[in-house]
């Protein structure tokens, strides 16, 4: 049985986040979706609406479990029993930095990062442009799915 940790801020997920879990779950036995702690970060939804969300966003998939990790990730890879961790890339720029994180984490615990590169359509796509178009009044609705974007409107009602 092979388990994929797909690790990320998810702040708020968006289509592109979704497209990436769904890949996964054809290729993999378990996904692992875990969304990051970060302390220095102030995110528009909490950590605990972050894993409500995507718990109901990804329940038609019976492989996927959602968990939350504070620390370095290896070290919760190695407590899930990940096999790999998944990144999405939609850039370049995405790969240059994820590239080195994925060195370190093989020299800190030996496990391997795999790349998946969006979609075309969700090449542009990031949770930071996606709050900042709703925080100003702009529609995400083809974007985020509809209960992402609803939760948006209304935080930034």
């Amino acid at each position: 049985m092979t388990a994929a940790l797909v690790p990320g801020s998810f702040d708020p997920p968006t289509n592109g986040h979704l497209d990436v879990i769904e890949r996964c779950t054809g290729i993999f036995d378990e996904v692992i979706v875990a969304v990051i702690k970060n302390p220095s970060k102030d995110p528009l939804f909490d950590e605990a609406e972050r894993i409500a969300m995507l718990t109901e966003l990804c329940s038609e998939w019976d492989t996927v479990r959602i968990g939350s990790f504070g620390g370095l990730l290896v070290d919760y890879a190695k407590q899930t029993g990940a096999d790999v961790i998944v990144k999405g890339l939609r850039a370049m720029t995405d790969f240059d930095y994820e590239f080195q994180m994925s060195q370190m984490n093989r020299h800190l615990s030996g496990i391997v990062t795999l790349f998946v590169a969006t979609k075309p359509e969700y090449g542009y796509l990031s949770s930071s442009l996606v709050k900042e178009v709703s925080r100003l009044g702009g529609a995400v609705d083809a974007l985020v799915p509809a209960s992402v974007a609803a939760a948006m409107k209304e935080r930034y009602a």
